[in-house]
């Protein structure tokens, strides 16, 4: 039930402020490519953004080899959709709406970390929750990529929805609801990471609060340890797809980098790339 806050002003339900704050913040990062009315081609996007996107379309390796650098052979997936849209005959605006549109699907899961940081149902309350979570969409980095074709955001979603549930854990009294919902920050964390690997040095960080959940000593160990096994699982099933296809084609499925540490897998079994 909504509750009073120290005006006497009856205060807007949790699931309300949750619909108003995440429609308000996507339509305003959906507003800023309706106004530039374009989509910009900066040079990551030339060189090897709309390149990748036709790699995960139908791979290439017959065809270029080094058509962008070490660039060419990054996780391309996530790139798919700016290659259908570019290859599309759709108006750059709508381009950079719908481009801009897949990154408002991190709006929810920065909305629940704050609502866990921020409680309190006063006026109060509901205003540092809008000011926070505008103040996390507010980097001019972060600003800059809604007019350009990095998947850096698309790559963090399930890495801030691990984030979102191991919070969520640390306020939960029944142990076994904790127990899943660190498990399931487990594996968005893998997800997140094989998308990029720069995500990694984030997800290592996840078990400070995997351990800040209730429990026993005992039972918050070995739930950190089952967390960190399905991250490394999911990593390892999500990345499978194209790391398969580089071990095929060059007998390194993180090619063109640790070739070393891969070179005595590859004598074992008698891969010459």
């Amino acid at each position: 039930m909504p509750s009073l806050d120290r005006r006497g002003v009856s205060m807007w339900s949790s699931r309300t402020e949750w619909v108003v704050y995440c429609a308000a913040l996507a339509l305003a990062m959906l507003a800023i490519p309706l106004y530039r009315g374009e989509m910009s081609l900066n040079w990551d996007a030339l060189n090897h953004h709309i390149y990748l996107g036709w790699v995960a379309d139908h791979v290439r390796f017959d065809r270029d080899f080094w058509a962008a650098g070490t660039q060419s052979y990054q996780y391309p997936y996530l790139y798919w959709p700016v290659y259908r849209l570019y290859a599309s005959s759709l108006d750059g605006r709508w381009v950079g709406v719908i481009w801009v549109g897949l990154h408002t699907l991190a709006v929810p899961p920065v909305y629940w970390i704050v609502r866990l940081c921020i409680q309190g149902e006063t006026w109060d309350a509901a205003g540092m929750r809008f000011a926070a979570l505008l103040l996390s969409f507010l980097s001019p980095v972060l600003v800059a990529y809604s007019a350009v074709t990095s998947n850096d955001v698309l790559a963090s979603i399930p890495l801030l929805w691990a984030i979102a549930l191991a919070f969520s854990a640390c306020e939960q009294p029944a142990l076994g609801r904790v127990s899943g919902l660190l498990y399931l920050s487990g594996l968005l964390a893998g997800i997140s990471v094989a998308f990029k690997w720069s995500n990694g040095p984030l997800a290592v960080c996840l078990p400070v609060l995997w351990l800040w959940t209730p429990g026993t000593p005992v039972q918050r160990l070995w739930r950190c340890f089952l967390a960190g096994c399905f991250t490394v699982l999911a990593c390892a099933l999500t990345y499978l797809p194209w790391g398969w296809q580089l071990w095929r084609e060059f007998g390194n499925p993180f090619y063109p980098f640790m070739d070393e540490w891969v070179a005595p897998l590859r004598d074992l079994v008698g891969r010459t790339p």
